[in-house]
């Protein structure tokens, strides 16, 4: 059963695990991730959460992932591309 009318639902993360970047972490390789899983993401929004997520940080992942959030990108799907933002 999903939240109310009105109500947003919210996903706990366990940031310590997510914060750390992938392997072959870029910008390019959230935006790609997303758009992989998730086609009619809009492109623009996609770039500017994966440009948000480059710095890395807790900070930078919140910002990323609530972008894609907003653009309903599924929870799962965004904080992966999130966790690949961060430039190596």
């Amino acid at each position: 059963v999903g939240p109310a009318a009105g109500e947003a639902a919210h996903v706990a993360l366990d940031l310590d695990d997510v914060l750390a970047p992938a392997a072959s972490a870029t910008p390019q390789g959230c935006y790609y991730y997303v758009l992989e899983n998730k086609p009619d993401a809009d492109t623009a929004i996609v770039e500017d959460a994966c440009l948000l997520g480059e710095p890395g940080g807790q900070v930078a992942f919140t910002a990323c992932y609530t972008a894609l959030r907003a653009d309903s990108v599924p929870a799962a799907i965004a904080a992966e591309a999130c966790r690949r933002a961060p430039q190596e």
